[in-house]
């Protein structure tokens, strides 16, 4: 694995994203979404939380998205190589709480995926109708 790189295990009905095996919430907050891609969710979630928190010494997020009967429960988290501080399950809470990174999660993970950008670019450079 290369210093970039997590990991991600798939199984029926969860997706979970780490950085190290076996992957471990320390501290934990939770929410829910409707019917998303569960990887594409968790990559963004792990990715905008790594953000967040990389200054926090010992930090290392985790990220499981699990389909709970037409909606998606979300856990994120992470592992602590140390002591943590006080207010890091509270901040994660308000993290996944914040409209504006909910609406950006749910665009980039939608279900039928986004338009197919180098179709319409084509169709833009040759003055094309775009479908």
């Amino acid at each position: 694995m290369s210093r970039r790189s997590f990991h991600i295990q798939r199984d029926a009905d969860s997706v979970t994203v780490a950085r190290h095996l076996p992957a471990r919430f320390d501290i934990v907050a939770e929410t829910r979404f409707p019917p998303l891609r569960k990887g594409r969710l968790a990559q963004q979630i792990r990715q905008d939380l790594w953000r967040r928190l990389r200054a926090v010494r010992g930090f290392s997020p985790v990220v499981e998205v699990r389909d709970a009967g037409g909606e998606l429960h979300v856990r994120a988290g992470g592992r602590m190589d140390c002591n943590f501080p006080r207010g890091l399950t509270p901040a994660i809470e308000e993290f996944l709480a914040q409209p504006d990174l909910r609406q950006r999660w749910i665009a980039h993970a939608r279900l039928g995926g986004a338009p197919k950008t180098r179709t319409v670019a084509r169709a833009l450079r040759r003055r094309e109708a775009v479908d």
